[in-house]
Parts: C-alpha cells; structure tokens; sequence
C-alpha cells in the first residue's frame, strides 16, 4: 500500500513539474475522448433517430388479406407480435368505387388519427375529417371535379351485382362536406378519404379491410423478424415490407455509421500523435534525470512503470472529462440534426475511459522505448 502511494505521489509531482507540457497531452486525450464518446454515442443511437425521421416518409410494413377476408380482428392479432415501444401506427383501409358527378371515384375508408402517424407526409389544405360527413378530396379529384374546401359534395354507392342478374343494383348517395384537399404528389391525390365509419354507412357493408399500412421504427433485422413472425403466426395476414423504405433507410444508416466510425479512428490517430510528440518531449528534457538514475542502479523497468504510469494517469484523467464532454457535444448533434434528445447510455462511460488509457498507453511506447535507451555513460559526460 505504502508503495502505491508513494508511485502516486511521485507520477503526480511529476505531472505537476511538467504542467505546460503535460496539460497539452491532457488536453489532446480530453479532445479525443470527448469525441470519441460523442460519436460513439451518435453511432449506437442513430438508427433510432434515422428510424424516426425515415417515419415521416410512410409506412414500412403492409398488411394484406391472405384470403378474401380481412377484419380488424386480423389486423389486431399481427400487431400484437409487434412490441408497443416500435409501433409508431397502424391504418386500415378500405376501397370502393363511388360516383361524384357521374363519374367513378376511388374512395378510401380509414382511420384519420391513424393516418397521421403513418403517413406524417401529406400536405392536407384544410382540416382533417373529424365528425360523420366529412370527407378530404385528393389535389387531383378536387382539380377534376371543381372541389375545394368548404364545399358540399353528393357521393353515390352503387351495390355491385352479378353479371346478368336482372334485380337493379341499390343505390345510396349521401351528401359530404369537403374539409381537406390533400397533397403528396403520388397516386393519393386521386383518391376520396374518409372515416370508415362514414364508408360503412354508404355502403352498408361492414366489418372488412383491404389492407393495413403499419409504421414500425426499428432496424432492417427486426423488421424481417417481425414480418416472418407475423406471417407464420398470424395465418390470415400477409406481411411485406415497403421495399423502397427500408432500402432506402439502411442503405443511409450503413453509410452514416461508417462515416462515423471514420471520424473516431482519425480523431483517436491524431490524439495518439500528439500524445506521443508531447511525451518524446518529455523524455528529451528528462535525459540527464534518466541517465542518472539508471547509473545510480534504476532498472528499465522502473523507468517504463513510471512514464507508463504518468501517461495512464493522464488517458485516466482525460477520459473521464471526455465523457461528460462528449454527452454535450452528441446532444448538441442530436438537437441540431435530428430536432431531438438523445439516450445517455452508461456502457459507454468505461468503454470511453478504457480507449482513452490504451490510447494514451500506446502513444507512450515510442518514447518510452527511448527513454530505456538512454546510455547513462554518455549523459554524465555532458553528450
């Protein structure tokens, strides 16, 4: 104990003669732990981030009918592989053809609260469907057809018969409110969106689905394992993944985490470099102190424990500041290009700390190695 005290002592004293230079090397490892833990803390809570902003484009996972029918039942049993901290939503929709003006309309019978969270997306010019009667028109239908918000619209259901039957078709034509145009720039802007309810009551069928569309924020890994959960589980319901999504967000995950990976392995070079320039400094300076007590019967294994010692003592030191450091710079990151917090996560404090001391023990070999080459002969004669 009274050993390890006094080696304390001594590579602190030693720390303290040397201040100027040795806070230059206090400073670069701080530097580079800060980094180090603020991208490493980007890097393990990126693909959350990237998930939610990849959100805003739409769904990643649809529901279809294996079958001919698909209820809300179904759709609730495939959820329920889905753990509730991934799911961002779920839509249900339904299709018919209807007529406004004579002529034949897709309509679209959903669950606007739920659209909102799959598909944040649309440009909605107006107010989105709420109470019975309401109905949002598509950019495209309300250039067609001379809609726009605040008017007031007969929509038409004609029940489908079998060919050459010779009972009429029934028909059902209730007056809506247009509350919303809709803008995507896609096929959306030709649809009819409204309640479901509002659907099944103009059509008087109830109880059916088309197809679900289902925003999950998770990796590409846990997509596929969800969707092949889903679909040997769940017998009715066909997963699939949005192909151009999901591609689409791991081909930009991948190349931000090697980006910075990059980042930290340059930042850890540059640390290690400075370190090892300021600590050869060092041993320059202290030649004639080495070569005297390697003369006075001081081994080389005293000599490296000790630079060895001040060196760890300094990557120690330097980490610890780093972490702190480095959770700022990560959600100062975050706030600025993801518009959102970011998770402290309390594994990678030692990881940050360890890097740091190998950091710094490895930048010390070089001059240490030529401390322990110091011909204390030569340094007594003044050469």
């Amino acid at each position: 104990m009274k050993k390890r005290k006094m080696f304390l002592r001594m590579i602190t004293a030693s720390l303290m003669r040397r201040r100027s230079r040795m806070l230059v090397a206090f400073l670069a490892i701080a530097i580079g732990a800060t980094i180090l833990s603020g991208l490493m803390t980007i890097y393990f809570d990126v693909p959350r981030q990237m998930g939610a902003q990849f959100r805003n484009y739409g769904a990643n996972m649809i529901f279809t009918p294996t079958g001919e029918d698909f209820t809300n039942e179904d759709l609730e049993s495939g959820l329920s592989h889905i753990k509730s901290s991934d799911l961002v939503g779920a839509a249900p929709y339904r299709y018919e053809t209807v007529r406004i003006h004579e002529q034949p309309i897709m309509a679209a019978g959903t669950s606007m609260e739920d659209v909102k969270k799959t598909s944040p997306y649309w440009l909605v010019e107006g107010e989105w469907p709420a109470a019975a009667g309401e109905v949002m028109v598509g950019q495209g239908v309300a250039e067609s057809l001379q809609l726009k918000q605040g008017d007031t619209v007969a929509i038409r259901y004609t029940e489908e018969t079998e060919e050459g039957a010779e009972e009429e078709a029934a028909d059902n034509e209730i007056d809506y409110k247009v509350t919303a145009v809709l803008s995507t720039g896609g096929s959306e802007e030709d649809y009819v969106y409204m309640n479901m309810e509002d659907l099944e009551e103009l059509t008087g069928l109830a109880g059916s689905i088309d197809l679900a569309e289902v925003s999950i924020s998770s990796g590409a890994d846990q997509l596929n394992s969800y969707m092949e959960q889903i679909n040997s589980e769940v017998p009715s319901v066909d997963a699939r993944l949005v192909k151009r999504v999901t591609a689409s967000e791991t081909t930009v995950l991948s190349k931000l985490q090697a980006l910075v990976l990059l980042v930290t392995v340059i930042v850890l070079a540059l640390t290690m470099i400075c370190v090892a320039t300021t600590m050869t400094a060092v041993v320059a300076e202290r030649r004639k102190e080495i070569g005297l007590r390697k003369a006075i019967g001081a081994s080389d294994k005293s000599i490296v424990t000790e630079f060895m010692g001040e060196g760890m003592m300094l990557g120690g030191l330097g980490g610890i500041v780093g972490v702190f450091l480095g959770f700022a710079f990560a959600q100062t990151i975050s706030k600025h290009v993801f518009s959102s917090s970011i998770i402290f996560r309390p594994g990678l404090v030692p990881l940050t700390i360890a890097a740091s001391i190998l950091v710094t023990g490895i930048a010390c070999l070089s001059p240490i190695r030529s401390a322990t080459k110091v011909d204390p002969a030569l340094v007594l004669k003044g050469e």
